[in-house]
């Protein structure tokens, strides 16, 4: 983000992606736990969009067993786009509180669409246990927070693929995934493939989590306008992050999770910060919520000296 950016926090309530309820409740837990004013703490203006409007799932039709609830998330992926991109027009920094990680795709459609403008690509590093490459033909649930990165790639269902009117929103070239280690059978093919960059939990304890980010940073950002941080808490261990629906032993670490943070904001690159799949139903005392807090606060500059 640049330098005296306002930050537009812009809440995502949306749980009809993933097989737990208790999503929908994220953005309130994050902002009991004092985001507005840990943001303001660090000299950034702040202003609290909102959250978009999520139905319900007991008010919607499932739909294809596939990619369950596609209608209403490909509307709520919609209002997302649009309310991301009226804050970018204005110039303000979009940081998006989930939900489930089905509504990267309309954080990422509007944050591509204004780049896209100016004839720029978007970089995007994407942090999770998962590597959220599913499509319909290849998903084992339905459940669509399992495809919102193959949906943004242009595979999948059209009615997430092109919002916007257009696809793909992200070239497989331009993408980092970091923390993989609970990949689909068929969904291996698919990352192998692909041509993402994917860096599983082995690689982080082979190489290290500052070695990672560091190539990560420069193979998205390499002629790109930016880049856009897609966090997942499921992505950190439930040691430190017991709030999540979809929780993998042996994940990204406390201080790791700030090297990522620390290492991108020191690039002055970051153009978009999402932070989903923050469950308070899951969580112990808001532990997670305040973690996320605390997270953001490093994507956003604080540092120990």
């Amino acid at each position: 983000m640049q330098k005296g950016q306002t930050v537009s926090i812009i809440g995502a309530p949306l749980d009809l992606g993933a097989g737990h309820r208790g999503v929908d409740a994220g953005p309130s837990a994050f902002r009991i736990a004092g985001l507005m004013e840990a943001i303001s703490a660090l000299g950034h203006e702040v202003v609290d969009r909102g959250n978009i409007p999520v139905p319900i799932p007991e008010s919607c039709y499932l739909g294809d067993k596939h990619s369950r609830y596609l209608k209403e998330i490909a509307e709520a992926c919609e209002a997302q786009r649009i309310k991301v991109l009226e804050a970018m027009d204005q110039g303000h920094f979009p940081l998006v509180l989930g939900g489930d990680h089905s509504i990267a795709i309309g954080t990422i459609a509007a944050i591509s669409e204004f780049y896209r403008r100016k004839d720029q690509e978007i970089g995007v590093i994407w942090i999770d246990a998962h590597a959220d490459m599913n499509t319909p033909d290849t998903t084992s649930t339905g459940n669509i927070h399992g495809m919102p990165l193959s949906s943004s790639m242009g595979w999948g269902a059209v009615e997430l693929t092109h919002l916007g009117g257009f696809a793909p929103k992200i070239k497989p070239e331009h993408v980092a995934l970091i923390g993989l280690r609970d990949v689909d059978l068929a969904e291996k093919k698919l990352v192998r493939q692909s041509g993402v960059h994917a860096y599983t939990m082995t690689d982080i304890d082979e190489r290290g989590m500052s070695a990672i980010i560091r190539e990560a940073i420069d193979r998205v950002s390499y002629g790109t306008a930016g880049i856009h941080l897609s966090f997942d808490f499921d992505g950190l261990d439930p040691d430190i992050a017991p709030g999540v629906g979809t929780a993998v032993k042996g994940g990204i670490r406390y201080r790791e999770a700030h090297l990522i943070m620390e290492k991108i904001a020191s690039t002055g690159k970051m153009i978009g910060l999402e932070m989903v799949e923050l469950n308070p139903i899951l969580d112990i005392r808001n532990q997670t919520a305040e973690l996320g807090v605390e997270l953001i606060q490093s994507a956003f500059g604080k540092r120990i000296l």
